[in-house]
């Protein structure tokens, strides 16, 4: 087994983003591989926060290169030699270990978040789908996303907040004093967007516009939160009216740059705006921090304030390893006996 990846540990935003793969191009690079001789079996995690390729080979070719290559082939473009020190790679019994450390939020940004497990699942199903999982990824996937339910109902790993949009409202109620009475505009109606609506709620504020470049599901979503759904062609008149305003979309391109930006700003007479970015790649241009009185922050800047609110998850970390231990010994001892089972029996003790 091979894990080659980068994470919020490893590089930063403006390296994760050249290695980002959208759902198109995870489709493609599982299929580049599928299609490849020396892959067994494969998956891939592509998130705002790691990309990570899964992978049981059957020769050492399959090297850290070669998913970088593959990886670069995918996005059509080129990756400088110099960043590929961001990348690590994790063999065997550690990569067993790192993929439960994944599962369980413990490798995460914001220590023990919930959302890691419904992306890994998601990863895990689409493979499969396309053909990339056998009897390896099978069990060791069955058995990591046990390990991380375990983790989550039996320690307080995910105690309180647990999501990046949880972090970036906490970072922006820091950042304004207080999020009551204030006008709020979310671009995007994604799951991050979902997330930010849901906290939200709990903070009395004035007003929530919401804008989706599918706008059947933004006015299903400002119906459901009491918010209002308005169209991108309205962007420049919402954000000279917010106070705050989260973008977590997919464009493949900067929405909001410095231009665009600097004239909102001068509409809004000196009102401080404050801009947080958890789109990945990035889709606010950094250079519009440089307008006078903007707040811009990105996923990056987040660490802090998780640090601050973690106390109580850190006291979980190592009932969270004990967990990851006694999950490890199970899921060799498994592979171990269905080595030598049929299908139909595998497909049992599996489901167990």
């Amino acid at each position: 087994m091979l894990i080659i990846g980068l994470n919020h540990k490893t590089a930063p935003i403006e390296v994760r983003e050249k290695f980002f793969l959208n759902p198109a191009q995870q489709d493609l690079l599982l299929l580049e591989l599928k299609n490849n001789p020396l892959v067994n079996e494969a998956f891939v995690l592509s998130t705002c926060n790691r990309v990570e390729v899964y992978l049981k080979r059957s020769n050492e070719s399959i090297d850290r290169d070669f998913v970088v290559s593959m990886i670069a082939k995918v996005r059509k473009t080129s990756v400088d030699s110099k960043l590929t020190h961001h990348v690590y790679s994790y063999e065997n019994t550690e990569a067993v270990e790192h993929l439960f450390r994944v599962a369980t939020g413990l490798d995460s940004l914001v220590l023990g978040e919930k959302q890691i497990l419904g992306q890994l699942k998601h990863s895990v199903d689409r493979a499969r789908e396309l053909g990339l999982l056998s009897r390896y990824f099978n069990i060791l996937s069955n058995v990591a996303i046990r390990t991380g339910k375990k983790a989550q109902t039996e320690t307080d790993i995910s105690f309180g907040g647990s999501s990046v949009s949880w972090a970036a409202i906490e970072m922006a109620k820091q950042t304004l004093g207080t999020l009551a009475e204030k006008s709020v505009l979310i671009i995007g109606a994604g799951k991050m967007g979902e997330l930010a609506l849901t906290n939200l709620n709990n903070h009395s504020v004035s007003k929530i516009y919401l804008m989706n470049r599918t706008g059947e599901k933004a006015d299903v979503l400002a119906q459901q939160y009491r918010g209002i759904a308005v169209s991108f062609w309205d962007i420049k008149d919402i954000l000279t009216e917010v106070d705050l305003c989260f973008c977590s979309v997919g464009a493949p391109h900067y929405i909001l740059d410095q231009e665009k930006m600097a004239q909102i700003m001068a509409l809004r007479r000196g009102r401080r705006l404050v801009l947080v970015d958890i789109s990945m790649p990035r889709n606010i241009d950094p250079a519009v921090a440089q307008i006078p009185n903007v707040h811009l922050s990105s996923i990056d800047a987040l660490d802090g304030v998780v640090q601050a609110n973690m106390k109580k998850r850190q006291e979980a970390i190592s009932q969270v390893k004990e967990i990851i231990s006694q999950k490890i010994v199970e899921f060799n001892q498994k592979w171990e006996k269905l080595q030598s089972l049929n299908d139909s029996d595998f497909f049992e003790i599996t489901q167990s």
